[in-house]
Formats: structure tokens, C-alpha cells, sequence
């Protein structure tokens, strides 16, 4: 969290005692809790639980999954082990700090910040009416499915000036107000109200947040072997969440799903909100069914986070940013994976970090005989390259911003170009694959666009059909950051295939970044 604790105390007027929560007090939402089901008749009977999809997010603050990975930490590294680990990295300012405000709205809602409106601590600007977290879609969804969200950082479950991000529709919200010793007194108690909630009760989805590795990154750094000590005694209380849930009755027969993440990062010396790799660095683990023991991708996002839930328990995710887990990206620029290789000429970037390619994917191909000579060789005409390569050539240039492209995308940056001495400018186009189409109908050109604009430089979508003359579709002459384009085309009579191009001209301009390119 940022700013400091007591900060965020002072500004904050919803307190409950600790013995209180402990004892079971909540905010009572307004659909019905599993108490009021239970009374009502059938609806929680044991047939009617048998058998539930059912989800868990655990939400740890601040979390380094390296350190995580150092730690001794047997509860998460058995998720880990039994499922899914995957890295992720969040935006940078102007769209939002790498801070708690930020990071848990977009988890909780499956959105990023240009729509959930969260963009530091102060939660100015808030859209939880229009984009409301993961548990309130589900209630709104689905009235009789349970819901329950705890975290002692009062703005996700508190409805106080900065909150709540789960709304007071959730039908149990337990928030448990700080005192003096911090979250290491107080994740505790949090754990042990949420694990007999989730032994004794009857979550269909349900979210935990604990918060003492965030404080002891402040504290102490990342680096340092307090933080370690601090994900070692999160790790045992996920321990107690975890065989709450095992040891539930009902469990043989239900199909629980269980999803770890954080907000944000932390620098080796301690604190976050900026833009280097390693304050925009998280994390998404997960395990249950059909999920591979072991397995890793570099294609989920945080917004996954709410999608998988929300699918999970039979709601639809279409309203959101995120994607299931289960819908693997299908992406053919991250075919081209295992051609990146490490840096040529920029300096700013890690040796060890393979990120950038001019191999194209099968079917597609780069023109670059209107390019110029010379400059950096790793923007010589478009590229395909990962977030952690380009968005560390130069940061807080807006790079960040480019959250809707996932894995490997294709850029062209005349910008980072430039920075060596080049003869002539910057033209080159990425040419697609034909595409099968029939005459007389309409199709819909859909892509990832992350464009930034400068008086001089040109970016545009062209078609062909049947290798006829190209037709520009979308010329671009202002910002259009992080965009979801979706281009109607009109396909004339007689075409049976379609080419899609995408050129950039200028000369030490800024950038076109594409991705996820599907003809609907």
C-alpha cells in the first residue's frame, strides 16, 4: 500500500473491533446471506451445494514473486508446484501508479484503469458503478450464489471515503481496522475469521487479502531478509486458507478453483508507485481443475484474475478486460516466442532478458524496403518484441500504457530508432496472412492498438483483396493508447481472400504498437 499507513488510517472513519469480526460481525450486503438462503428453503440444501464450481482469490499485498520463489513459503510454492505460475506487469503513470488503489481495482473489477477510473490511493475518479468488482457481477448475475470478501486495508471492503472496491452487495464483507503493531497483528486475524467462513460456511466465490509483505517492503526493502521473514508468515496463514478449504464436508464434491496475486511490486530498497520493471512486476498463480501441475505462461494479465472467477462459477466474463484462464491465448505473434533473443544496441535493458525478434510468424511478413539505414537495430523496421524489452528501452514515455497486448505484439518505434545515427526515415509495414473471405458479406478486422502521435509521422491499416490495390481502412492522427479497434470491412463481390497491412512512416517520431490481429 502507499501512501503510509497511519496516513491511511486518518482518512479512513469505518472501524470494527477485531473480537467483533472474530465473533462473525459483517457488512450485511443487500442480496441474501447463505443464513437467509438456508431459512428460505432448498436453494442451500446439501444436494444443492454438492457438486458447485467454487472460487478462492487470495490478494497479498506487494508481493516479489522472486522473493516469493526464495522464501520459505511450502503453501504457495505447492501452488506453484500443483498449477500455474505466471508473470505479469502493470501499467505506468499516466494511466495510474504501481500502487494499491490502482492494482486491486483492476483485479477486483477485470478492467484496467482507463475504465475503473482508479489512478493512485486517493481513488479520485472511481467507476465502480459502471465496472463493479468480480463478487457484485456475480450477485448481480446470480443472487443465490454466496459471496464473501475480508482485508484489513479498509478501502476493499470498508465504505469509507476511499472505498469500498467490493461493493456493499457482497453478502459478507469483513474489514478489520488497523491498530499499532500493523498487518502482522492484524493478517491474522483476517486468516482465521476467513478460514472459518470458507470450513464452516458456504462461499461459492470468495476474496482474502492479507497485507504484512507490502508493510515489510516499506519497512525493510525487498532485498532484505525481513521481507523473506514476511512471506514466510503470509505463506502460513494461506496454509490455514487452503485447509479450511479441504476440510470443508462437502469438499469431495465440489470443484473449488484457487487463484493467488498482488497489486504491485517493490524496488530491492523498498517502496513502489513508479515505473521501473520492478515496481510494475506481479504475479498471478493458480490451481484446480484444468490447470497443468507446474505449468507456466507469460500471457495472462491481472485482469484475468475477476474473468476466471466470474467464468468459474458460470457468469459471463464478456463485460471485462480479462480473460479465463481456461481460454488460452491463441495469439500467432507469441509463436515467435522462442526467436527472441537479448539486446544489440539498446543499453537501458537487462543482457539476460530475451525479448525482441524481426522474425515474423508464419504466414506474415515485414516490408521495409522503404526504410531507412542505420539507427538502433532492434526497431529497424517493425518488430516483435515482450513488454519487459520495450517498455524498459525508454520509460515514461507511455510504453507502460500498452496493457491490452499480451505476450509477444508487434511494434514499430521510430523513436528508440533513432538513437543511433541513421541515414533516411522510418517506413516499414507488417503484412498479414491472406485470409479466406466470401464476396458480398461483411467482416470485422479486430485488433490490439497502442498508438502514440507527433505532428509528421503517418500510421495506417490497409486492405487488399485478391492481391488487388490496397484500401486504407484506418489512417491514426491523434493518441489512441492501449485501444480495442474493431474494423467493419465490406468485402466486395467476387473476393475470396483479404491482406491485411499495417504502415508506419516518420522520423525520430514515437511508436504503433499491434496485437492479437483477427479477421471476426
Amino acid at each position: 500500500m502507499y501512501p503510509s499507513r497511519s496516513a491511511r488510517r486518518s482518512a479512513l472513519t469505518v472501524a470494527v473491533a477485531a473480537g467483533a469480526l472474530l465473533a462473525g460481525t459483517v457488512h450485511a450486503g443487500a442480496a441474501p446471506t447463505s443464513a437467509t438462503a438456508a431459512a428460505s428453503g432448498a436453494a442451500n440444501s446439501p444436494a444443492a451445494e454438492a457438486d458447485r464450481n467454487k472460487v478462492l482469490v487470495i490478494g497479498l499485498d506487494g508481493v516479489v514473486l522472486d522473493r516469493l520463489k526464495a522464501a520459505r513459503a511450502p503453501h504457495l510454492q505447492g501452488i506453484m508446484s500443483q498449477g500455474l505460475t505466471a508473470r505479469s506487469s502493470l501499467y505506468a503513470q499516466p494511466m495510474a501508479a504501481t500502487s494499491s488503489g490502482p492494482g486491486w481495482s483492476t483485479i477486483a473489477t477485470g478492467v484496467w484503469p482507463d475504465k475503473h477510473g482508479v489512478r493512485d490511493n486517493s481513488f479520485t475518479g472511481k467507476q465502480y458503478g459502471t465496472h463493479p468488482d468480480f463478487l457484485t457481477r456475480i450477485e448481480t448475475a446470480n443472487p443465490a450464489l454466496n459471496t464473501y470478501a475480508a482485508a484489513d486495508w479498509e478501502p476493499i471492503t470498508s465504505s469509507s471515503q476511499n472505498g469500498p472496491i467490493f461493493s456493499a452487495q457482497v453478502d459478507k464483507r469483513l474489514n478489520l481496522k488497523g491498530d499499532a503493531n500493523g498487518y502482522r497483528s492484524e493478517d491474522p486475524k483476517i486468516a482465521s475469521a476467513a478460514a472459518g467462513e470458507l470450513r464452516n460456511g458456504n462461499p461459492d466465490a470468495a476474496f482474502v487479502y492479507l497485507g504484512e509483505v507490502d508493510e515489510a517492503g516499506h519497512a525493510s526493502g525487498a532485498a532484505g531478509q525481513a521481507y523473506l521473514d514476511a512471506i514466510a508468515r503470509v505463506d502460513a496463514l494461506v496454509g490455514q486458507l487452503l485447509t479450511a478449504v479441504t476440510s470443508r464436508p462437502t469438499y469431495g464434491q465440489e470443484n473449488w478453483k484457487i487463484l493467488v496475486t498482488t497489486d504491485h511490486g517493490h524496488t530491492a530498497g523498498g517502496g513502489h508507485g513508479g515505473s521501473s520493471a520492478a515496481e510494475r512486476a506481479t504475479f498471478v498463480l493458480a490451481k484446480g481443475a484444468g490447470i497443468a501441475a507446474g505449468s507456466v505462461r507469460t500471457d495472462v494479465k491481472l485482469v484475468d484474475v475477476a474473468a476466471t472467477a466470474l467464468d468459474h462459477v458460470g457468469i459471463s466474463a464478456a463485460a471485462v478486460d480479462g480473460t479465463p484462464l481456461r481460454a488460452a491465448d491463441a495469439d500467432v505473434f507469441d509463436t515467435v516466442r522462442p526467436s527472441l533473443r537479448s539486446r544489440v544496441d539498446e543499453t537501458g535493458i537487462g543482457t539476460d532478458v530475451k525479448g525482441f525478434t524481426h522474425t515474423a510468424p508464419a504466414g506474415w511478413s515485414v516490408d521495409n524496403s522503404r526504410m531507412g539505414t542505420g539507427g538502433v537495430a532492434e526497431w529497424r523496421g517493425w518488430a516483435f518484441a515482450t513488454d519487459e524489452f520495450w517498455s524498459q528501452s525508454q520509460r515514461d514515455q507511455w510504453r507502460e500504457l500498452n496493457v491490452r497486448s499480451r505476450d509477444v505484439f508487434a511494434v514499430a518505434d521510430s523513436d528508440e530508432w533513432a538513437d543511433k545515427p541513421f541515414t533516411g526515415s522510418y517506413d516499414s509495414t507488417l503484412i498479414g496472412p491472406k485470409w479466406a473471405v466470401t464476396g458480398g458479406t461483411s467482416r470485422t478486422l479486430r485488433f490490439q492498438s497502442h498508438y502514440r502521435h507527433e505532428s509528421g509521422q503517418r500510421a495506417e491499416v490497409g486492405v487488399s483483396y485478391n492481391g488487388g490495390p490496397q484500401t486504407v481502412v484506418k489512417s491514426y492522427t491523434a493518441d489512441a493508447t492501449a485501444a480495442s479497434e474493431n474494423i467493419t470491412l465490406r468485402v466486395p463481390a467476387g473476393a475470396t481472400d483479404v491482406q491485411v497491412r499495417f504502415r508506419y512512416s516518420g522520423s525520430n517520431n514515437w511508436y504503433w504498437a499491434v496485437d492479437d490481429v483477427r479477421l471476426g
